[in-house]
């Protein structure tokens, strides 16, 4: 039997250092050849490391959340033959500690469970995990368990590394269960706490989110929008092509608009190099699409979205957001925005302010869609009115440019024909 050592490969575009997310084996598992071993993160991607061999997990070589240099020991594997590695006294492999990772928080959350599911029938015994053995599980996973009253640590986990999954909850909540595995409910005190290991996507948006809030002097400007017109043609033009063409929803059309404002506006699609003092404005609209995937939020990018139509950037929109939340966006899908599109869908609210997305200088929010009674002519009416809440870099945009542009891109939105007069 030999010893082979993977190594943190290199990613390459210079990369140095990278953050190991999550293990998707232990010591002591046997793995196969192409089976993913753990997932690592770079400035921007997840990228997943499968083993070139088959054998036994001998060591790993690091922890969940900790920075690792390309080249450095990522794991061993008992082989058979002769291996790669020949061990030396300086280079014994080192087991690191077992690690309860903690996956990022995420915004939606499953359905929730009702609480007295598992309360009705008779009790049965379940055996607690050790005192300080803390069970994995994911955020939504963490929520739904909250609600329905019932501490994890009861919960048997089938997924990897012992993870508790939603079906486990399912699992448990229709067996009856004696009362030790449920919470204090109702108005009962609490002492109970739970710590996050701050890693992986959620570590990066942290890092991003203070560097822009830093380094950028924002403004927002918030301003209304009668989209009642432009619904209309949306609700119109998909029922007469959504079968052919695919459904479109409000983001082309703000797209769209965005593309033709950006024409008499050029330095609001721009970057900022605030450490070379250069700003530089781009022909190409690269956008931005803000999406919330089940580890945080992402920015998958709509390229040359100047030159789609409203159903090749809709389709395109839809290809990489789905990319983003299912983790499978490319590094290249995530970078080269020029200028994002942020919108919470129907949980947009009145008014938001956007972080703007460094190095971009301007970032558009979109804000829910209401019906509401308006004044049109001395006449009330009811209208459908939707707010647009956007942030700017102060230190490139002026406050007078920034207005100008959105009430461009209101305009468009009104009179949603002019979207397409060249």
């Amino acid at each position: 039997m030999g010893t082979h050592v993977i190594k943190m490969p290199d990613i390459g575009e210079g990369i140095a250092q990278v953050e190991l997310v999550e293990w998707f084996v232990k010591v002591g598992d046997v793995i196969t050849e192409d089976q993913v071993v753990a997932d690592v993160m770079t400035d921007k991607a997840t990228v997943e490391i499968p083993s070139p061999v088959s054998g036994k997990v001998l060591a790993l070589g690091g922890q969940p959340g900790e920075v690792m240099a390309v080249g450095s020991e990522l794991i061993r594997i008992e082989v058979e033959g002769s291996g790669n590695h020949v061990d030396t006294p300086q280079a014994k492999p080192v087991e690191p500690a077992p690690v309860q990772a903690q996956e990022p928080a995420r915004a939606e959350a499953p359905a929730q469970a009702p609480a007295q599911a598992a309360s009705c029938r008779a009790a049965a015994p379940i055996v607690p995990r050790e005192a300080g053995a803390k069970p994995l599980a994911s955020p939504a996973v963490r929520k739904r368990a909250l609600d329905a009253g019932i501490e994890l640590r009861y919960v048997h986990g089938s997924g990897p590394a012992g993870r508790i999954l939603h079906e486990d909850l399912d699992t448990f909540i229709s067996k009856p269960h004696s009362s030790a595995g449920q919470a204090p409910g109702g108005y009962a005190k609490r002492s109970d706490s739970e710590q996050v290991a701050v890693i992986g996507l959620r570590r990066k948006i942290a890092q991003r989110m203070q560097d822009a809030k830093r380094r950028v002097a924002h403004f927002s400007y918030v301003e209304e929008i009668d989209v009642t017109a432009l619904e209309a043609l949306r609700q119109q033009l998909n029922g007469k092509y959504g079968e052919s063409r695919g459904k479109l929803t409000l983001l082309p059309f703000l797209v769209r608009a965005m593309v033709v404002a950006l024409r008499d506006f050029p330095q609001i699609n721009a970057t900022y190099d605030d450490e070379a003092q250069v700003i530089t404005r781009h022909g190409a609209v690269h956008v931005g699409i803000a999406t919330q995937g089940e580890n945080g939020l992402m920015v998958p990018v709509l390229r040359h979205a100047e030159a789609g139509s409203l159903w090749g950037n809709a389709s395109e929109i839809a290809r990489v957001a789905n990319a983003a939340r299912n983790n499978k966006a490319t590094r290249e899908e995530l970078t080269g925005s020029t200028i994002t599109l942020t919108s919470l869908g129907a949980l947009g609210g009145i008014a938001s302010t956007p972080v703007v997305n460094t190095p971009e200088v301007a970032i558009v929010g979109v804000n829910r869609m209401v019906e509401r009674p308006v004044v049109v002519d001395g006449q009330i009416v009811v209208r459908k009115m939707m707010n647009l809440s956007s942030s700017f870099d102060h230190r490139v945009v002026d406050g007078m440019d920034a207005a100008l542009f959105i009430q461009a891109v209101r305009g468009l939105l009104e009179q949603p024909a002019c979207l397409f007069v060249e």
